[in-house]
């Protein structure tokens, strides 16, 4: 499982013309669920995600989570996460996992999520969408729900 985790001040996800998840300051969380990834994966991404501390403290370091400050989160499925591009000049998929494997994996991290009191809107599953967000800092990570088995 991946994901490209993005510190905002606002974002949004609209399918078509409607804006379908919208949140205030946050993560927004763009998750792709491999060949292979489990429950215990899931997981584990939830609770890096609400516990990652990516917000700053008083003196401006990154020392609080999302927990700590009271964030949202925006979670969208993104199979391209885990494409390939490694040969070749059309990326690979053959390593994200089946569509009714991925869904089940994505909502169990928004279930998580939720569960733990994060507030947490979502794209639409398998839909085309756009997703609109201002990053603040810039900050980005990637995570790897792979690494932390190594």
């Amino acid at each position: 499982m991946k994901a490209v985790i993005q510190r905002v001040a606002h974002a949004s996800v609209t399918v078509g013309e409607t804006v379908v998840g919208k949140i205030e300051r946050g993560l927004v969380v763009l998750l792709g669920v491999a060949k292979g990834d489990c429950e215990a994966d899931g997981r584990s991404m939830a609770e890096k995600i609400r516990t990652l501390r990516i917000f700053p403290d008083e003196a401006g370091k990154m020392n609080r989570s999302l927990t700590d400050v009271g964030g949202a989160v925006l979670l969208v499925s993104q199979f391209t996460l885990v494409g390939r591009t490694t040969t070749g000049r059309r990326p690979s998929f053959d390593e994200a996992a089946p569509p009714d494997e991925a869904r089940r994996l994505y909502e169990l991290v928004a279930e998580e999520l939720r569960r733990q009191g994060t507030v947490v809107e979502t794209g639409v599953f398998a839909a085309h969408m756009q997703v609109a967000l201002l990053n603040d800092g810039p900050v980005t990570f990637i995570v790897d729900s792979c690494e932390a088995r190594r």
